[in-house]
């Protein structure tokens, strides 16, 4: 009796119609459905708004809080502040762990209130390069004067998280993406900014990138 209740679940149509229906969802964006994406951008703005989320692989949040400073054209590359880190401190002397608000180690009892300082500054922010196409692309769109200026600094872009993902929203319906099922969950997502994100992550590993760059 068990076997045939074995059988009879394998050979089940109700089965075979779930994995066909997640065989017709891919679980992350193929560049060339990325570059659609972009394409259907009705302004530089939006343009660049997808470009830079799927090439750097930031959050929503990071790519609207970059500014023209944080840009290096010289040495072609993007330096971000973190809104989500878990920073780790060690004393640089005897290598015992620090709290945040450390003044003195537990261990050896040097002072490391500013060692503290300085490591969670290094540790909220890196840099990643950023390819020429997409440099010319930050460059036009600096040109035509698009950035906004709020408390001295000079931001990229001048809209909220909301407009962001529905930028993404409108571009993916546009080209009529399918939508993305999570493969281990069966969850299914619209193409927003964090599947940019997702895709980003699986097309590094792909090219063999390090894990400090993805």
């Amino acid at each position: 009796m068990v076997q045939a209740d074995v059988i009879s679940i394998e050979a089940s149509p109700c089965r075979g119609r779930q994995q066909r229906w997640r065989a017709l969802r891919k679980a992350y964006l193929e560049p060339t459905e990325i570059e659609a994406l972009e394409g259907a951008a009705k302004c530089l703005r939006d343009k660049l708004l997808i470009r830079l989320l799927s090439h750097l692989g930031y959050r929503v949040s990071e790519v609207l809080g970059i500014k023209v400073s944080d840009i290096d054209f010289d040495r072609g590359t993007v330096t971000i502040k973190h809104l989500k880190t878990r920073t780790r401190l060690a004393c640089p002397k005897c290598t015992t762990r620090l709290s945040k608000i450390s003044r003195f180690c537990p261990g050896c009892g040097v002072e490391v209130q500013q060692v503290v300082i300085r490591e969670k500054e290094h540790l909220k922010q890196r840099s990643l390069p950023v390819d020429q196409g997409s440099l010319d692309l930050v460059s036009e769109y600096i040109m035509q004067s698009r950035t906004e200026s709020e408390n001295g600094n000079e931001f990229l872009f001048c809209i909220n998280r909301h407009r962001a993902w529905q930028i993404v929203k409108d571009c993916a319906a546009k080209v009529e993406l399918p939508k993305i099922i999570n493969g281990e969950t069966g969850r299914v997502n619209n193409v927003s900014p964090h599947r940019l994100r997702d895709a980003f992550a699986v097309h590094a590993v792909r090219l063999a990138m390090t894990p400090a760059t993805v």
